[in-house]
C-alpha cells in the first residue's frame, strides 16, 4: 500500500442496488414529474396520487428503519434518489422531503412506542410536517416563543408557527416549544401533535413565488392539549438537539433537490442550445453559450460531491454539521445561478412561463431560504471551522 492509500478509499462506483434505485427514480421523474410539473405549479395542485405512486415504488421514506415500515436505506441512497426527484420537479421533491424532515427528530430521539406508531403511520401513507419556524423566529430557532405547559396528563401548547411545509395535508406535526421560562435552548422540547387536535388551526395556503404545488401555511396553537406521552423522547429540554440533528440529516437531501433542479435546467438549456440557431449555427457553437453550459456542469458536479460527502459522514455515524452546511449552502447558491443562466440561454423563451426555465428559476430561490438560509449556513460553517482552528 502506497503512502497515498488508506484502508478506506473513496468509492464512486454505484452498487447494483443503488444503480437500480437511481434508474427507477429517473424513470419516475421522466414519466410522472416532468410532464405534470407545469400544471401542478400553475394551479397549485398538491399531487397526492403521484406521492402515493412514489411511495409504492420505494422512493420515499428512504432512511426510516425497516422495523418501522421504512426502506432502511442509507443517506447516500436518499441523496441520489432525491436528486432525480428534484430534477423532475423541485416542488414535488419539497413536498415529499418535509415529511422526512419531521420524522428525523422522532427517528433520533423518539421513544420506541413513538417510533412504532408515528413512523409506521408515515410509511403507511400519512404526511407529517416540521413545525418549528415562527413569525419572529426562523433562522434563530432559540428565539421561538411557543410554549408547552404541563397540566396533569397533558401539555397545553400555545403559540404560532409560520411557513410550515405540508401543513394543509399533514396528519401530525413535530412541534418545538418552550417547557420552561428560561430563554436558553435547554428549555426547548419537541412534541408530536395530531393535526385534528382541538385548538389547532391551519392558516390559508401561502401564495408563493415558486414551488406552488408545495403546500405552505401558518399553524396556530390555541391551548392545544397534547398527551404527555407525545413529548418526543419523554424528556423535557431535548428539543433543541432533536431539531439540530434533523437539520444536519435533512440538509444533504435539500442540497440534492437544489442540484437536481439545476441539473434539469442545464439539460433543458443544453437541448435548446443545440436546437436554436443564430448566425447560421446552433447557439451551442457560440463560445459565450458553450462556456455558460460548461460552468453549469462544473457547479452541479461540485454540489453533488458535497452532498455525497455529507451523506457519507451521516452513514458512518460521524458529525456532519459542517459538511451538511457546506452542501446545502453551495447547492442552494449554484442552483440559483444555474437556473438564472438557463433563463438567459433560452432568451425571451426563458422569460415565458410556457417554458420550464422560468419555473425552475422560481423554484430554485427557496433553497437559499428554507432549512437555514445561505447566510445561516455561512455562519455555521465559520463557527465549525473556528472550532478546528482554535
Amino acid at each position: 500500500m502506497s503512502e497515498y492509500e488508506t484502508e478506506s478509499m473513496v468509492e464512486f462506483e454505484l452498487s447494483e442496488e443503488q444503480d437500480m434505485l437511481v434508474g427507477l427514480a429517473k424513470i419516475f421523474a421522466d414519466e410522472e414529474l416532468i410532464p405534470n410539473a407545469e400544471e401542478w405549479d400553475r394551479n397549485g395542485i398538491f399531487p397526492e396520487e403521484t406521492i402515493s405512486k412514489a411511495r409504492e415504488l420505494g422512493l420515499l421514506n428512504c432512511t426510516i428503519p425497516e422495523k418501522y415500515g421504512g426502506l432502511g436505506l442509507s443517506f447516500l441512497d436518499e441523496v441520489m434518489i432525491n436528486e432525480e426527484l428534484g430534477r423532475g420537479d423541485p416542488g414535488f421533491a419539497t413536498i415529499t422531503g418535509v415529511t422526512m424532515l419531521a420524522c428525523h427528530p422522532v427517528i433520533y430521539g423518539g421513544t420506541e412506542k413513538q417510533k412504532m406508531e408515528y413512523l409506521g403511520r408515515v410509511c403507511a401513507g400519512e404526511i407529517s410536517a416540521y413545525c418549528v419556524t415562527e413569525p419572529g423566529a426562523g433562522s434563530d430557532v432559540k428565539a421561538i416563543t411557543t410554549t408547552a405547559v404541563l397540566e396533569g396528563d397533558n401539555y397545553v401548547i400555545t403559540g404560532s408557527k409560520m411557513w410550515i411545509g405540508g401543513a394543509g395535508h399533514a396528519n401530525w406535526f413535530y412541534v418545538l416549544a418552550r417547557t420552561s421560562e428560561e430563554s436558553s435552548h435547554e428549555s426547548l422540547s419537541g412534541f408530536i401533535v395530531e393535526a385534528n387536535s382541538v385548538g389547532l388551526e391551519v392558516g390559508k395556503k401561502e401564495e408563493k413565488m415558486g414551488q406552488r404545488s408545495s403546500d405552505t401555511r401558518s399553524v396556530r396553537f390555541d391551548n392545544v392539549k397534547v398527551p404527555k406521552e407525545n413529548l418526543v423522547g419523554g424528556t423535557e429540554g431535548t428539543g433543541w438537539l432533536q431539531a439540530m440533528v434533523a437539520f444536519d440529516r435533512s440538509r444533504p437531501m435539500l442540497a440534492s433537490h437544489a442540484l437536481g433542479n439545476a441539473r434539469g435546467a442545464m439539460e433543458e438549456a443544453w437541448q435548446y442550445a443545440n436546437e436554436r440557431r443564430t448566425f447560421g449555427k446552433p447557439i451551442f457553437e457560440h463560445q459565450a453559450i458553450s462556456f455558460m453550459l460548461a460552468d453549469m456542469s462544473t457547479k452541479i458536479e461540485g454540489a453533488r460531491l458535497l452532498a455525497y460527502k455529507a451523506a457519507n459522514l451521516l452513514d458512518k455515524g460521524e458529525q456532519a454539521t459542517l459538511a451538511s452546511a457546506h452542501a446545502k449552502r453551495y447547492a442552494a447558491d449554484i442552483g440559483m445561478e444555474v437556473t438564472t443562466d438557463a433563463v438567459q440561454i433560452f432568451g425571451g423563451y426563458g422569460y415565458s412561463e410556457e417554458f420550464p426555465a422560468a419555473r425552475r428559476m422560481r423554484g430554485a430561490k427557496i433553497y437559499q431560504i428554507f432549512g437555514g438560509t445561505s447566510q445561516i449556513q455561512k455562519l455555521i460553517i465559520s463557527r465549525e471551522l473556528n472550532k478546528q482552528y482554535q
